[in-house]
């Protein structure tokens, strides 16, 4: 799907701009969905449904794992064209991720009461964030179908059918949740059991519609008599799949409880100081979705490169990625920059926390460059197959300097210091990334693993 006639920078563009998209797609979805329930049903509805954030973002971070790692398989048997190799690829990855949603259903469908409680749920909400929960979880087997399947498109080059298939997913969503909840239609008014329909029905009609599509297209990934064949079990294929991609999923827990951790020091400065990180992060995941997308895509090109034996352009990849992460993110910072004070009042009305929020950007959003950058030396080593020395260097930025600075820094100089143990943090991360793939990952031999 890459016209190898085309400058890099072209190609790169062109697989960029799709998946920057689907980023922002998926995080305006989930705010929609929020506002949805919180404005047409109320707060206990809502805090039922946030109870259960940190319960998908544990089993999204396992799957998105397995998924990267089929990916840089898939990215590599592309680059080779061994079409035979990615239908293997795919078929023990899509094999795998249904027998583990299916262990999360059964075992969410009998124990959904115990984990709310277990993870502290007021008792004015166990029973709907129980209700809510179990319907999600009894749904995992197909929602793990589909992140795999649009997670290892990109593998082949094609980020435009993920971004068609979020679009279809949200509006599936945006008009199944309210038309549940206000019993539009004739259906039931089922409350917060709506949201957890509307996220089923998303993900069913996307599945439906990526059969038939990915047919029609003659696509690679494409579910047909091949494929079938091959929906399977191949455990030695499977250990490398689990091999590249273990780390990326250890990486996002460790990620996502050094977040809870830092929530607990901004939480003791008081509501407007947690109004004002929400509203900080807010604006900062807008900002770091292009480096995100960056670095994904450096992962996908530098594996087909691999794969193809076009080991020299590699490291064409890399500077491409790093100048993209220069001109794209570095236009966001500084329109994030100039424009601090509107992008705030979009999420916060009360004046003295406006100014909070805005005096905390202006320290932190500089480092988004230095985290894109960073994320580019790790991606591209990841795509080789050298997974854990770059993992082991992402959760040391993150479990040796972001959290004890942050402690530290809060107790000198408040809440600011906080913002100045990410900045702290994503220096760290480019500092030990940049200087391993320097100094030790770029004079070794890269062979391909497919």
């Amino acid at each position: 799907m890459n016209n190898l006639s085309r400058p890099l920078w072209q190609r790169f563009l062109v697989f960029l701009v799709p998946l920057m998209l689907s980023n922002i797609l998926q995080s305006l979805s989930g705010t929609i969905n929020n506002i949805y329930i919180g404005q047409m049903i109320g707060v206990e509805a809502l805090a039922a449904v946030s109870v259960f954030f940190p319960i998908m973002i544990f089993l999204i971070s396992f799957v998105i794992g397995l998924a990267s790692g089929a990916a840089i398989l898939i990215g590599q048997a592309w680059g080779a064209k061994n079409l035979l190799k990615i239908k293997q690829v795919v078929g023990t990855t899509l094999t795998v991720g249904f027998l583990m949603g299916l262990v999360v259903a059964v075992f969410g469908g009998l124990f959904a009461q115990n984990l709310m409680e277990l993870l502290g749920a007021p008792a004015d909400i166990v029973a709907e964030a129980t209700a809510y929960g179990r319907i999600v979880l009894i749904g995992m087997p197909g929602f793990f179908l589909f992140l795999i399947i649009t997670s290892t498109l990109r593998g082949v080059g094609d980020t435009v059918t993920p971004l068609l298939t979020l679009v279809f997913s949200i509006g599936v969503g945006l008009f199944v949740t309210p038309a549940l909840i206000q019993g539009w239609f004739g259906l039931p008014q089922i409350g917060v059991l709506a949201a957890a329909v509307a996220f089923i029905a998303g993900f069913v009609v996307v599945l439906i519609f990526l059969f038939f599509y990915l047919n029609y297209k003659k696509s690679p990934m494409a579910p047909d008599a091949e494929l079938i064949r091959h929906l399977k079990v191949d455990f030695q294929l499977l250990g490398l799949i689990l091999k590249l991609g273990i780390p990326a999923g250890v990486a996002m827990v460790v990620s996502s409880i050094s977040a809870i951790v830092i929530v607990g020091i901004v939480n003791r400065y008081g509501s407007e100081a947690t109004a004002a990180y929400g509203a900080v992060n807010q604006v900062m995941s807008y900002v770091q979705f292009p480096a995100m997308s960056i670095g994904i895509a450096a992962s996908i090109f530098a594996a087909q490169a691999i794969g193809a034996r076009r080991f020299d352009e590699v490291e064409k990849v890399t500077r491409t990625a790093l100048l993209m992460n220069l001109i794209v993110t570095g236009a966001l910072v500084l329109i994030a920059y100039l424009f601090s004070q509107h992008l705030v009042r979009l999420f916060i009305t009360d004046e003295a926390v406006v100014q909070v929020a805005e005096r905390l950007l202006h320290i932190v959003l500089w480092s988004c460059l230095v985290f894109g950058w960073g994320s580019v030396f790790s991606a591209v080593m990841r795509a080789s197959g050298d997974v854990w020395i770059p993992m082991a260097l992402s959760l040391a930025a993150i479990i040796l300097v972001e959290v004890p600075a942050a402690l530290t820094l809060s107790h000198f100089f408040g809440l600011e210091g906080v913002w100045w143990g990410y900045c702290l943090s994503f220096t760290a991360l480019l500092t030990f990334q940049a200087t391993y793939y320097l100094g030790w990952w770029r004079k070794k031999e890269i062979t391909a693993l497919v």
